[in-house]
């Protein structure tokens, strides 16, 4: 991070050792990112990642037709055109790719069950100003009042699905974390699981 490593670029091996240490599997997801498709690196760590381990992976570049989107299993090209100073692929490649980047990490949040509506609501509330975030998004979630939100918290140890889903879900604290659980963590699942059970 701080002092270059000359060559590292041009070396698909170097990126194999790499991947190595981080014990992968073929649940991982591997991006290779280069402005123009055509970095030894990138290439060889989404070959080595789809040969080896099976993970899905992903190649991330600038120009069409790459190199590392043939090698990746899934390419996203982003042509931006040439920069405004040749060679300089801080300014248009590096945006797009950091665009792209975001909407991949949102999206996996997603579909993690960290979200509910338009809320992060997979809070660790470890300071004043996260506890104050997690108040708020709790209120926005349930519309309770002040007291209800600060019970629903207390009960549920600031764990703020958890506390959203005590006060949507009408439940208690260690029912809510057992509705969770067996949702994979996805709150509306567990939501519609506790609806389906006072129905039942």
């Amino acid at each position: 991070m701080v002092k270059a490593v000359e060559g590292a670029e041009d070396s698909k091996e170097l990126a194999a050792e790499d991947l190595e240490g981080l014990n992968l599997t073929e649940d991982d997801v591997v991006v290779g990112i280069s402005a123009s498709g055509r970095t030894p690196y990138a290439i060889g760590a989404v070959e080595y990642a789809r040969a080896r381990y099976g993970a899905l992976t992903i190649g991330l570049s600038c120009n069409a037709d790459s190199a590392l989107a043939a090698a990746a299993e899934h390419g996203i090209e982003v042509v931006v055109g040439p920069e405004l100073l040749t060679g300089s692929t801080r300014l248009k490649a590096g945006t797009a790719q950091k665009l792209v980047l975001n909407m991949l990490s949102t999206i996996t949040m997603i579909r993690l069950g960290k979200t509910y509506g338009n809320l992060m609501v997979d809070v660790r509330a470890s300071n004043e100003k996260l506890r104050a975030r997690s108040r708020r998004i709790v209120a926005l979630a349930t519309g309770a009042s002040d007291e209800e939100i600060e019970a629903a918290l207390a009960a549920t140890d600031g764990e703020v699905k958890n506390a959203i889903l005590t006060i949507l879900g009408q439940v208690d604290g260690p029912t809510a974390a057992e509705l969770l659980a067996t949702s994979d963590g996805h709150l509306r699942a567990a939501l519609d699981n506790s609806r389906a059970t006072k129905t039942d």
